[in-house]
This record gives C-alpha cells, sequence and structure tokens, in this order.
C-alpha cells in the first residue's frame, strides 16, 4: 500500500477561515492566474488533493496564497498555506508507483520541486532530508511488482496548456546527452544542481502542456531517461534514498511513454545496482529479473546482457558461485549475439559495450574472491573505456587494484590505486570515493608494511 501524504492542515484552515468551498478556491486561483497571464484548470478535486498534502508545481502556490489573501482581505504567504520552503517534507515524496498518468505527472512534479526545495532551503533538517540519504526498504523491490502488473496507459495526449511539439522534446534529449557527458567527466557533484533545476523549471512544464499522443509518448521518454540520470547523480552524491525516489519515478515515466525496455533498464542498471551498493544481494537478483521477465521479447540482445550481468551481481554477493558463473555465461551470450554494431539500439543500451559488461563482471569476480580473474575483466574494461569518462575508469582501476591484492601483489595494488586517486582528485563522486575508501579497508591487514605506510601517508584525505 503506497505511504500517505501528511495533510496540509494550513491549507483547510485558511479554507474554511475563508469560507471557500474547493470549487470555489479553484475558480479564484484560475482567475489569479489568467490575470498574470497562465492558463491554470484546477477544480475542485485539484484543491482535494492539495489539502491532501500534494504541492502543486511552478508558480501555482504563490497564486493560490494571492487568492486565498483576496477573499480574506489580507495578505497571505505561500508558507501560511503550507507550500513554502519551511513546509515540512515528507519522506513519502516520489515512493509511490502511481497508478494513474495524472498522478503519475504529480508525483514526479512533486519530487523534482521538492529536492530544488531541500537543495535551496537554508536548513534541510525534517523527514524528508533524513530520507536524502537513507533507502525505505519496502520500496526496493514493491515498484517493481507494479510496473510488471500495471496496464499501459492507453493515451497520454493533452489539450490544454502552452503547446509541446517534437522540437521540444529534441531539445530535453539533446540537453540530457550533454549532461551525461559532464557527469561522466567531472562526477555527479558538478553537474546534479543543473540536472534538478532543468527538471523542476522545464520538464514540468512540458508535461504540463498540450501535445499530440507520439510527441506526448517521446515527451514521457525523454522525462523518464533524465529522471533515471538524476537519480544516478543522487547516488553518486551520496544521496541513496534520494536516488530511489528519482528511480521509481523514471519507472513510472517510462512506462506512460510505452517503453518497457527502458523500464527494464531503470529496474537493472538502476534500482538493481543501488540494492548492490546497499548490500541488499537478494533484492538485486528480484529486480534484474523483474527487469527481463517484463522485456521479454521486446528489447535487443545487448539489454539481454545488461539485465542479467545485474543478476550475476546480485548472486555474487550472496556468494553463490554457480549462479553467478550462469547469468555472467547467459550475459556473455547474449552480448555476443548483440554484435559489435550499436547504430540500431535505443539510445540508453547503445553505450553498454565490452567495456561496461567487464566492468560488471569484474565486481562478480571481487566479491567471490577471485582475484586473477577480476584483474583480467578489470584490464578489459580499462581496455575499453575511453578517457572521457573518468569515473569509469577511476573505478576499473580500483578494481583492478582490489584484485591484484586478492592475490598477493601488494606493491602493484597500491602502484594501481595510486593512478585511481589520481583520476579522483579532479571528479566530484561520492561513488568514486566509496571505492578508493573500500580499497583502503582493504589495505588495513597490511598496515605495517612500508609500501601501505606510503600510501596511507600520501591518501589521508582522498
Amino acid at each position: 500500500m503506497p505511504p500517505a501524504r501528511q495533510p496540509n492542515e494550513r491549507l483547510l484552515s485558511l479554507i474554511r477561515e475563508a469560507g471557500c468551498s474547493n470549487a470555489g478556491l479553484a475558480r479564484r486561483v484560475n482567475m489569479c492566474a489568467a490575470e498574470r497571464g497562465l492558463d491554470y484548470r484546477y477544480d475542485k478535486t485539484s484543491v482535494a488533493r492539495w489539502i491532501r498534502g500534494q504541492q502543486p508545481r511552478g508558480r501555482a502556490p504563490e497564486i493560490i496564497a494571492e487568492a486565498l489573501g483576496r477573499k480574506l482581505g489580507r495578505a497571505v504567504s505561500v508558507d501560511e498555506i503550507g507550500m513554502g520552503t519551511s513546509r515540512q517534507l515528507t519522506s513519502a515524496v516520489g515512493l509511490h508507483f502511481a497508478a494513474g498518468l495524472a498522478e503519475s505527472v504529480e508525483q514526479a512534479a512533486e519530487l523534482w520541486r521538492s529536492d530544488v526545495i531541500r537543495r535551496e532551503a537554508a536548513d534541510t533538517a525534517g523527514p524528508y532530508a533524513a530520507g536524502s540519504a537513507q533507502v525505505a526498504p519496502s520500496a526496493l523491490v514493491e515498484p517493481s511488482r507494479d510496473w510488471l502488473i500495471t496496464p499501459a496507459d492507453p493515451e497520454v495526449a493533452r489539450a490544454s496548456g502552452p503547446r509541446v511539439g517534437a522540437a521540444d522534446v529534441e531539445a530535453v534529449r539533446a540537453t540530457t546527452a550533454a549532461l551525461i557527458d559532464l557527469d561522466r567527466r567531472w562526477g555527479a557533484g558538478h553537474v546534479r544542481p543543473v540536472v534538478v533545476h532543468y527538471l523542476n523549471s522545464v520538464v514540468a512544464g512540458l508535461l504540463g502542456g498540450s501535445y499530440r499522443e507520439a510527441v506526448g509518448r517521446e515527451l514521457f521518454g525523454a522525462a523518464s531517461r533524465l529522471t533515471e540520470l538524476a537519480g544516478y547523480m543522487a547516488v553518486d552524491t551520496g544521496l541513496p534514498g534520494l536516488a530511489q525516489r528519482y528511480y521509481i519515478q523514471a519507472l513510472r515515466l517510462a512506462q506512460a511513454a510505452g517503453d518497457r525496455g527502458f523500464g527494464g533498464y531503470v529496474l537493472a542498471a538502476g534500482m538493481s545496482h543501488l540494492a548492490a551498493e546497499l548490500g541488499n544481494p537478494r533484492e538485486v537478483i528480484q529486480l534484474a529479473r523483474a527487469a527481463q521477465e517484463g522485456t521479454r521479447g521486446r528489447v535487443t540482445p545487448r539489454a539481454e546482457a545488461l539485465f542479467l550481468a545485474a543478476e550475476a551481481r546480485g548472486h555474487a554477493q550472496l556468494g553463490d558461485r554457480e549462479s553467478c558463473r550462469r547469468a555472467a555465461a547467459s550475459a556473455l551470450a547474449a552480448f555476443e549475439r548483440a554484435g559489435d554494431a550499436s547504430g540500431d539500439e535505443p539510445a540508453w543500451v547503445a553505450h553498454y559495450d565490452g567495456a561496461y559488461l567487464a566492468d560488471e563482471l569484474a565486481h562478480c569476480h571481487r566479491d567471490l574472491g577471485q582475484g586473477r580473474a577480476a584483474q583480467q575483466r578489470a584490464s578489459e574494461a580499462l581496455a575499453g573505456h575511453p578517457h572521457g569518462r573518468a569515473r569509469r575508469r577511476a573505478v576499473g582501476l580500483l578494481l583492478l587494484a582490489t584484485g591484484q591484492l586478492q592475490e598477493g601483489d601488494l606493491e602493484h595494488a597500491c602502484q594501481t590505486a595510486d593512478e585511481a586517486g589520481s583520476l579522483l582528485h579532479g571528479l566530484r563522486s561520492g561513488r568514486g570515493a566509496e571505492y578508493f575508501s573500500d580499497f583502503r579497508s582493504r589495505l588495513e591487514p597490511h598496515r605495517s608494511e612500508p609500501r601501505v605506510r606510503e600510501f596511507t601517508a600520501r591518501w589521508q584525505s582522498p
């Protein structure tokens, strides 16, 4: 059962004080918006949602405050109606896989707006701020079940609001591609604020516009891709709880786009990897298998390889060598069927080359304590990752260093990790820092060795 929002008692109290009905307030808000050149179409149901705790996006809160202020004959602030930056943001924001299309847009927009507020507020204390770092365990797998059983949205076209065309969708895609490149080069610490503000200010506005069915499907797909990227960036900036919320909303937006394949990608490359980093191997496997089941016969062999490799990671974390071997072998076979050409692949999987697959398998061998195999796969990944994938290269180097350490090659392990540390020095990547910290902890049994003492002294503050 989805977690409930906190009711907005402040707003309800003011509505009662003003003697307004829900329909009456909706009319007043629409009139105030029209005076400002905005086309709002709120009704009594919209007001009921606000009372239940939904936060409308954009300039709506200030216009609601103005409409109530006119009725009351005094100034009313957005804080007074429970919609300002001091509003207590609940830990339920973004954790619900919405059943209906309108609710899914509201859920995503609420998450984006709440994230902007969280970043801009001087004091980020409160339930939502705490939730930014904490994952809701019950919501790790439940959204995948909703995704598996929820039927496709029959129609996404909208007839009200500013006109949205194919060029608007292409602009979102181009912006996303540029942000992906920046993230790979410099880490999410440099880029995530831009992504969040773009989602809240541009993408939310487009989703609230008018568009034909075909354009709408493409728009939801573009919004889903950028939301998934925001989730990955939240992981990279040490906010796994926030990442979970972004992944859930990306999954629902992909459903609206009618893109079953990308939904599987969100589960396997996003949520499953998040579960892996949190040390929840059974959830890793469940999410990867949900991706496989929900996309059966609808994705290319390259995507199948990605989903199977994610499953292998979970088996490796459990220490199940045979199940890991089978899943990894299936992933390699699927990748072999994919061939070298990626031009006909969807953009979200076209980048998944041999280097990415080798990276996944290196993780498996590391977790199983197979140092020699981990070195081999990590070396393959490094040979394939171009220098623009700086974070990936740093992670690959640390996987290689760990494999060397597992085989007792202390000198080369420290030397390889030195190279990774130098690369991470130019990045703002929490994920990279965690891998570096993990390697340092593995050196602890050898702390008395001169080479380890030298390494530790050099990287006191990695």
